[in-house]
């Protein structure tokens, strides 16, 4: 199902100075900003990345002001392209291996875990299925550090979801609301 989407990036913080509404996939926004430091998702959910053509840094906002980029757990005030995420839904699952290639230990999980260490104790993950929605995989427990947006699909290793290292520390599915 095809979510509509509106996004408004603003260069100060607060909503405040020049702003840019944006509803479709744009990979590379610096030609309307020149640095974002607050964001009003008004409706669907966004990926936003650090860099053009949907790379660096990953973000996942929901519905919701942001008025600082601290708020998005942002690393700086450079965001240069964004997309819609377009497998919401209301069904969540998701397979975590502690190998590549879907081999090793394996773990289904159907919402939020905030720290994956109380549930595996390898606190590798190697490899992912996502079966159902979207989700976001964070470096550290408790919802922090970087962000890995996982849609539907197959991840044969922590890379192919842009990953530096398979450090995930806490899981969330993500809703539109």
């Amino acid at each position: 199902m095809d979510h509509l989407g509106k996004i408004v990036f603003y260069e100060d913080r607060n909503f405040q100075g020049r702003y840019y509404e944006c509803n479709s996939d744009c990979p590379e926004l610096k030609t309307h900003f020149s640095r974002c430091n607050s964001v009003r998702v008004e409706s669907g959910a966004w990926v936003l990345y650090e860099r053009p053509n949907y790379l660096g840094y990953q973000y996942i906002l929901t519905r919701g002001e942001y008025p600082d980029y601290q708020r998005w757990m942002g690393y700086n005030d450079s965001i240069r392209s964004c997309r819609i995420i377009r497998n919401i839904s209301d069904v969540f699952r998701v397979r975590v291996y502690e190998l590549p290639d879907f081999s090793g230990q394996m773990l289904e999980f159907t919402e939020d875990v905030s720290s994956l260490a109380e549930r595996w104790p390898i606190r590798e993950v190697h490899s992912a299925r996502v079966q159902d929605g979207a989700w976001v995989f964070y470096e550290l427990p408790n919802y922090r550090g970087r962000q890995y947006l996982l849609e539907r699909g197959q991840y044969r290793r922590f890379n192919e979801w842009a990953a530096m290292n398979p450090n995930v520390g806490s899981i969330r599915c993500i809703h539109d609301s």
